[in-house]
């Protein structure tokens, strides 16, 4: 199992079919749950400037495109439609987008996490990947299925994490990091629990200073 720090140096973000056909099958977390998590998940890989691959099935397809509020997030990074296939690396052209990454830390979230999840991260396991499971930005269709498929991975050798985990590891805290004011944005949007502590966004800078006394 990884044991090593996930950093903006070595990590890969990818999202695998977060698509509106999947929005009715989808019960293990509400829609507004994984969308949400997921649109937290994207946030962070444009702020840490990390690796992003992003795959779906064709827009033709039944499963649809992209989540509009993903695709919005996303603006004009690509993205790889691919035929359907369960694991996205029987896909050649997601197969070299991830090795073009150079990275050897996936962070991988997708719909769903039985199946096109599942068999993805697998073969990234098998690849030689230490590959992190965002188990917030994923779903399924019964909450049962999602954790059976999460203690499936573990088992594999996957690390279980979510989009706050990741943000916050690869920040590594709020003292003197350039990138607090934009990281606290997203948890200030994107984690309503948080809301109360106004100043990661309004005010990292004091925030931080008073961390540090």
């Amino acid at each position: 199992m990884a044991t090593t720090p996930l950093t903006p140096d070595n990590s890969a973000v990818v999202l695998i079919d977060h698509e509106v056909g999947f929005s009715n099958l989808v019960k293990s977390h509400s829609i507004e749950e994984t969308l949400n998590n997921t649109l937290a998940l994207a946030k962070v890989a444009k702020v840490f400037d990390l690796p992003l691959v992003v795959t779906a099935a064709r827009e033709s397809d039944p499963a649809g495109p992209l989540y509009p509020e993903l695709k919005k997030v996303l603006g004009d990074h690509p993205v790889i439609h691919r035929a359907p296939m369960f694991d996205a690396f029987d896909n050649a052209e997601f197969a070299a987008a991830i090795e073009a990454t150079g990275r050897e830390k996936l962070v991988m979230a997708g719909i769903q996490t039985d199946v096109c999840l599942a068999l993805t991260a697998l073969t990234a396991i098998n690849r030689g990947y230490e590959v992190y499971i965002v188990v917030d930005a994923s779903g399924a269709t019964t909450k049962e299925t999602h954790d059976t498929a999460v203690m499936r991975l573990v088992q594999a050798g996957a690390v279980p994490v979510n989009w706050l985990a990741v943000a916050s590891e690869l920040l590594r805290g709020w003292v003197d990091q350039p990138l607090a004011p934009a990281v606290g944005e997203i948890i200030y949007e994107h984690l309503p629990s948080w809301g109360h502590q106004h100043a990661l966004t309004a005010s990292v800078e004091e925030f931080a200073s008073a961390s540090s006394r």
